[in-house]
């Protein structure tokens, strides 16, 4: 399946197109996951060709399986390669208990360094927000969630500027989780 969505340039915010992420993209993805402010915030930090290869697989085997639907954020002002990443997961997990029915996904995303502070992250996740409560995504998806740490200010800023009302604070769960989340929640008729 290609997906591909796009978004005209707003206030700040260059044109963005997203769509699957490639194989070719692996060096585009690496360098984004060579910034420390990255590592830190991201729970699967990319060092080499190897893990980035893999994360890359299963982002392309995701959209077979319509599990994972993992888009490559490109920005018309910045080039041709990939400057950051937004992904809509649908299924349980245990780990974070943030989606609970066939009707729920998780939201994820980041923007690489040199493309931050842009509204880059808050206009690819609208583009994607619309999408995936659209006829046009294949889960009926009518809650979507979004968590980040609770030091995570950006990611904060961009979950209210998209309509994604504060939910709950998550507590700790160390190793993967040192300190408290936030769970931030958009429903379909928001």
């Amino acid at each position: 399946m290609t997906v591909l969505l796009s978004g005209k340039a707003s206030g700040r915010a260059p044109a963005v197109l997203l769509r699957p992420w490639r194989r070719t993209d692996l060096p585009a993805l690496l360098d984004a996951h060579r910034d420390e402010r990255m590592r830190r915030t991201l729970v699967n930090s990319l060092t080499d060709e190897q893990s980035g290869g893999q994360w890359l697989a299963a982002q392309i085997a995701g959209w077979s399986t319509s599990t994972r639907f993992g888009f490559a954020v490109l920005a018309e002002d910045i080039g041709a390669e990939p400057i950051g990443h937004l992904s809509i997961t649908s299924g349980a997990d245990p780990t974070t208990e943030a989606v609970s029915s066939a009707e729920s996904a998780e939201v994820g995303y980041w923007v690489a360094a040199k493309a931050r502070g842009r509204g880059i992250a808050s206009r690819a996740l609208d583009i994607a927000t619309d999408w995936a409560f659209s006829s046009r995504c294949d889960l009926p998806l009518t809650r979507l969630e979004l968590l980040h740490s609770v030091d995570n200010h950006a990611s904060c800023r961009v979950a209210g500027n998209c309509g994604y009302l504060l939910h709950s604070i998550l507590p700790p769960e160390p190793p993967m989780f040192p300190a408290e989340g936030h769970r931030h929640v958009r429903e379909q008729y928001n």
